[in-house]
């Protein structure tokens, strides 16, 4: 058998083991130390946001914008079911009902164009999730916002340096929310970053972030003593997240360069696949500049998908679906929300395979993989060939004539 091709690897590219040791000389290891600044100001000058504080975790910056949103019990948020749970997570915790919307078949994005037949006197904001680090179309997002007076999130979890006409992906809405998480493009094993456009919302998301004291004023000198002053949770994320995740920041570009180089030979391996419609390779607008977050093909239907899953693992490459759809999750059913509700979503989503691709990826486990997926289709030509014979000897119908449709 041969060696394990993994979905994911953590990589080393440059000085974290030596930054995490400098934070441990340093003596602060709780947060918002040397790295922590570091990390935050590397974001502001390289995405010309506004302010950036990092978090533990995306999923804990959600968590502070749904604060910073004031949702509250009854309000509604609109956002894609094809997402990871805690973009729904974080509105559902402050009582918000979440009001799902399809997705767009070529992107996998939300459609704009069903935004705002969802919005009610209730809705608060809209949450864009960037998949694969492909832009959602933002100008008609922002234009639906701006004249329903809504807030605009963007998940951009997986959109970390993906721009959308030339912005980056996270500074477009009024909050943005990262993910530095082993299986993103830039890594920390942990962590994520809120990213805030809109300045009235700063102080108090340093508070909120704060457990909900004023301490960052008084580590600036503002004050002469820091107390309790709204709500908020431990936010921040430790000196040794912040000090790995900076190094990784400082090798940025020759990160996106590799990874830019894995997608593009799969694009160059797949493309004859999808021209003869055995499989859909990711497709982008000419307006994004995505980042090579992730390699996905799709098939023609379910069962394909399956097969050919159980097959690449059988030949020891761990290929994986992605989401399975929120509304059709057990707390989705809960919602209100049923099966067939958003019929692109579930076709997609049933027929979406994710294809190790990652930082250390040599270019000969990238030809493993594409010689599994062509042996795959080779047996299954094979099968159906088989199939077909034996129904053609059976109806006495002309061998030769079937064996060239195949």
């Amino acid at each position: 058998m041969k060696p394990k091709i993994p979905f994911n690897k953590p990589f080393i590219v440059g000085k974290e083991l030596y930054y995490i040791s400098r934070a441990v000389l340093e003596g602060n290891l709780a947060g918002d130390g040397n790295f922590t600044k570091l990390c935050s100001g590397w974001m502001e000058r390289h995405f010309e946001a506004k302010k950036v504080l990092l978090t533990t975790s995306c999923t804990s910056a959600l968590e502070i914008c749904a604060i910073l949103a004031d949702i509250q019990p009854g309000d509604e948020v609109i956002m894609p079911s094809y997402t990871f749970v805690s973009t729904a997570n974080a509105f559902a915790l402050r009582g918000a009902k979440i009001r799902f919307i399809d997705i767009r078949p070529d992107t996998l994005n939300m459609d704009e164009n069903l935004i705002e037949a969802a919005i009610t006197g209730k809705t608060k904001a809209i949450v864009p999730v960037h998949y694969a680090g492909v832009a959602c179309e933002m100008d008609k997002i922002l234009q639906i916002a701006k004249e329903q007076d809504l807030l605009v999130i963007e998940d951009a979890a997986q959109g970390v340096n993906a721009t959308y006409k030339g912005r980056h992906l996270g500074t477009i809405g009024h909050l943005g929310a990262y993910s530095f998480h082993e299986t993103k493009n830039f890594i920390s094993g942990e962590g994520g970053a809120l990213v805030i456009n809109d300045e009235r919302f700063i102080e108090r998301a340093e508070i909120i972030r704060e457990k909900g004291t004023n301490r960052s004023k008084f580590f600036r000198g503002e004050l002469d003593k820091y107390t309790w002053v709204d709500i908020g949770s431990s936010y921040l994320p430790s000196e040794i997240i912040a000090a790995f995740l900076y190094a990784q920041l400082e090798e940025a570009e020759v990160i996106t360069r590799k990874r830019w180089a894995i997608f593009n030979y799969y694009v160059k391996q797949f493309t004859p696949f999808q021209e003869h419609g055995l499989l859909r390779i990711p497709s982008w607008p000419m307006a994004c500049r995505h980042n090579a977050h992730m390699f996905y093909i799709i098939l023609p239907d379910g069962i394909t998908r399956d097969n050919l899953l159980s097959y690449l693992n059988q030949q020891n490459i761990n290929a994986v679906f992605h989401y399975v759809p929120l509304h059709s999750s057990t707390m989705g059913l809960q919602m209100g929300y049923k099966k067939g509700d958003f019929p692109v979503t579930e076709d997609l989503s049933a027929r979406l395979i994710r294809i190790p691709c990652y930082f250390e990826l040599k270019m000969e486990d990238q030809d493993r993989v594409f010689e599994a997926v062509t042996s795959f289709f080779a047996n299954q030509r094979k099968f159906k060939k088989s199939a077909r014979l034996n129904r053609t000897k059976k109806s006495g119908k002309n061998l030769e004539y079937y064996g060239r449709q195949i």
